[in-house]
């Protein structure tokens, strides 16, 4: 079925893959993408662009009248180890161009928003292994902070005005198509590069540090999947777990490994370490496999894999 997209912040890590495969999914019109700057050639010419604030209300209303957009896909933000380094920039972005689409929801002037979630909801005192849908919530960073902030809106108009918004906690994501947008577990981006350009890699999180982590295609799937299901089936409007896989940098560098035998790696933790301190070591999406048949299909090996022959051939 024919629907209007727009997507803000289409060049970021995400949303840049993210347009892609809803334009080879809907039709290239049919996907309008959106950020401050421009993005890739491919991006640029394989669709509508527009340049827009997020933060600018009227901007995005223009954009969404223009083309009849239906449903949102608001990706953009300041992820957390930048957003530590400029906590009011952060929070301005990642909370005002929320609203605004929430508010364009509210007022009917679009159907459906997705909006992403983080692990970085969770906190110091959360449990560390399969943390659940529902636990401690009490994040110690400003990206965490701006994110449950953001669940607790998103379920509030849901509930208070009948917003259809949906949601996902992504864990760390991994990709070869863009370069990392200054996540705390970047780490496992950086990695592959590095391994393959200069067989050496020093990590800024220290060999223990266990993260819930994600191949792209496997997110871009997830997110799609959630807009596409049946709205009778979500019981919940704050945000999902979302999981795969959890490792640490010592069992990634151990996987590369198995495939460039002279690669060595280091260690020196640094800001970002107290960071995915706070985190998950892992997560029961269990909600996400009932609600709407969320299933993973990379682990670290296949992943490693598809990062390593991608990189290369590119």
């Amino acid at each position: 079925m024919a629907k209007s997209i727009l997507i803000l912040g289409a060049c970021g890590q995400i949303g840049t893959e993210l347009t892609m495969v809803l334009r080879e999914k809907y039709g290239n019109d049919a996907v309008v993408a959106s950020d401050i700057r421009e993005g890739s050639k491919n991006l640029m010419e394989s669709g509508p662009f527009e340049l827009v604030d997020a933060t600018n209300y009227e901007a995005i209303e223009d954009v969404v009248m223009h083309y009849e957009i239906e449903e949102v896909y608001l990706m953009a933000a300041m992820l957390s180890a930048t957003a530590e380094k400029f906590p009011m920039r952060a929070w301005n972005l990642n909370m005002n161009s929320l609203f605004n689409v929430l508010n364009l929801a509210k007022e009917k002037k679009i159907d459906k928003v997705f909006w992403p979630s983080s692990i970085a909801v969770f906190g110091p005192n959360t449990p560390k292994n399969r943390t659940p849908q529902h636990t401690l919530t009490q994040p110690s960073t400003v990206y965490g902070i701006s994110k449950l902030s953001g669940e607790r809106w998103c379920e509030y108009y849901f509930n208070k005005y009948g917003v259809d918004v949906r949601s996902v906690r992504y864990p760390g994501l991994i990709s070869w198509k863009t370069q990392p947008g200054g996540g705390t577990t970047d780490y496992a981006v950086e990695i592959f590069h590095k391994a393959l350009s200069e067989k050496k890699y020093t990590s800024f999180l220290s060999e223990w540090t266990k993260l819930p982590m994600m191949y792209m295609d496997d997110a871009i799937r997830a997110t799609i999947s959630l807009m596409e299901a049946n709205v009778a089936t979500l019981q919940i409007r704050s945000s999902y777990n979302l999981g795969a896989m959890s490792f640490t940098p010592k069992e990634l560098a151990a996987c590369i490994k198995a495939h460039i035998p002279e690669f060595e790696m280091n260690y020196a933790p640094d800001f970002r370490q107290e960071i995915a301190n706070s985190w998950p070591a892992s997560v029961d999406d269990s909600s996400a496999h009932q609600d709407w048949g969320w299933t993973p299909k990379f682990d670290l090996k296949k992943t490693t894999e598809e990062m390593l022959k991608n990189l290369k051939s590119n």
